[in-house]
């Protein structure tokens, strides 16, 4: 089984790659840990990464796509893999269908994980950090036992910039505006399914497992 996951921030994909992995067997592959691996490796796709990374600048859609493609011939991804933050647009999408159509390969299906505008800024807003020994807490899922202090050290919890309503809402914005056209590009390929990503991560999960394995007998082995 072949399978891209796409999803805004705060829709929580970590934590159904991991049960995925676990539930169909199949590895999760993050573009962003290939190329920390291959540069700290040393390896010649990670020299040529690392030229870029130090720089500051964006690392190649082909050599993003070189290293997917060693990582595909790992014994590991022999039933498939789970794509986890690539592709992020059309020219991307495009270069890994032309990798699998030359193993013979396509993708199975692309699991797009909804979840409203409110409920994300609420999870990613009320993120809390203490500042003597940096414990996180969040509003709703894990509060301090007292507002504004500390379980752990008695230190003051304070919010990161980035983790304000206002600067949630433009990432979210971001995100929306740079992941519709691919999302149109897989839906019009019949490949996309919509899942709801409200309520408990194991109703979700469970909601995920079963989509894939409603599809073709392969997929869901």
């Amino acid at each position: 089984m072949r399978v891209v996951l796409v999803g805004p921030p705060g829709a929580g994909k970590g934590t159904q790659a991991r049960v995925l992995q676990s539930t169909f067997g199949i590895p999760q592959i993050s573009t962003g840990d290939l190329l920390r691996e291959a540069v700290r490796e040393g390896t010649p796709l990670g020299k040529q990464a690392r030229i870029y990374m130090d720089k500051g600048e964006l690392v190649p859609d082909s050599l993003v796509t070189s290293l997917l493609a060693e990582r595909m011939e790992k014994a590991d991804c022999e039933k498939g893999f789970l794509l986890d933050g690539f592709p992020r647009t059309i020219v991307q999408a495009d270069a890994i269908d032309a990798e699998l159509g030359r193993r013979h390969q396509q993708l199975d299906a692309v699991i797009s994980i909804v979840v409203t505008r409110q409920e994300l800024v609420e999870r990613l807003s009320g993120r809390w950090v203490c500042r003597s020994c940096q414990a996180m807490y969040h509003e709703r899922f894990t509060p301090s036992k007292r507002s504004g202090v500390c379980d752990a050290c008695s230190g003051e919890l304070y919010q990161r910039s980035d983790d304000t309503a206002e600067t949630v809402n433009a990432r979210l914005e971001v995100y929306e505006r740079s992941t519709a056209p691919l999302l149109s590009y897989y839906r019009d390929r019949t490949l996309l399914y919509d899942i709801d990503g409200m309520g408990a991560p194991e109703a979700i999960a469970q909601r995920i497992s079963m989509t894939l394995k409603s599809l073709s007998p392969h997929t869901a082995a």
